[in-house]
């Protein structure tokens, strides 16, 4: 390849990848290419792009958008890059279900997150933890839940105060009215 190829091929994949900065690098040469489509396809659904791109070339994009650490062991051999979806635990997540389901013809050998490569078992340990979404729930939930026993607590012991109240008045015989003075 032409030095003004490469670098044409360079700035194309830089484009591609914009300003992202988490990553899974797989190796699926021993995935079927009908099984390869069929993941593809499934990916895409999820806004999650596959690049097949010469490691050199992956490795000087990676670099160009703000990637540190060494990246020589993920890129040995046939390499695919991974970006998109919701954050880096989805992406993790479904690499390693596709990994899974393909028999371990997809094999996962490392990424980056945030800026700074990983080794494929730590992708893997990332895949095992809650998504965004998740952990923003559970924050949510730990933010409401004081205000929401504070608000059980007060209706529960209002209800009991107003059911005393009322069980008292219907004992007593009604009162009668008394003359208005003048």
């Amino acid at each position: 390849m032409s030095k003004v190829l490469k670098e044409l091929v360079l700035a194309d994949v830089k484009t591609r990848i914009g300003n992202c900065q988490n990553f899974v690098v797989v190796d699926s040469s021993k995935v079927t290419a009908l099984a390869c489509n069929n993941m593809r396809n499934k990916l895409r659904e999820k806004k999650i792009t596959m690049l097949g791109v010469k490691n050199t070339l992956a490795i000087k994009a990676l670099e160009a958008v703000g990637v540190k650490g060494s990246m020589d062991e993920m890129f040995k051999g046939h390499s695919v890059l991974v970006w998109g979806g919701n954050d880096v635990v989805q992406l993790s997540k479904e690499m390693s279900k596709w990994s899974t389901d393909l028999k371990a013809a997809l094999k996962i050998k490392g990424g980056v997150v945030e800026g700074q490569s990983v080794n494929a078992s730590e992708v893997d340990a990332i895949s095992k933890g809650p998504t965004r979404e998740e952990l923003i729930g559970k924050i949510v939930g730990m933010l409401l839940s004081p205000g929401a026993n504070l608000a059980g607590s007060l209706i529960g012991t209002g209800g009991t105060l107003a059911g005393q109240i009322k069980s008292i008045a219907d004992k007593e015989p009604e009162a009668e009215a008394a003359p208005a003075s003048a």
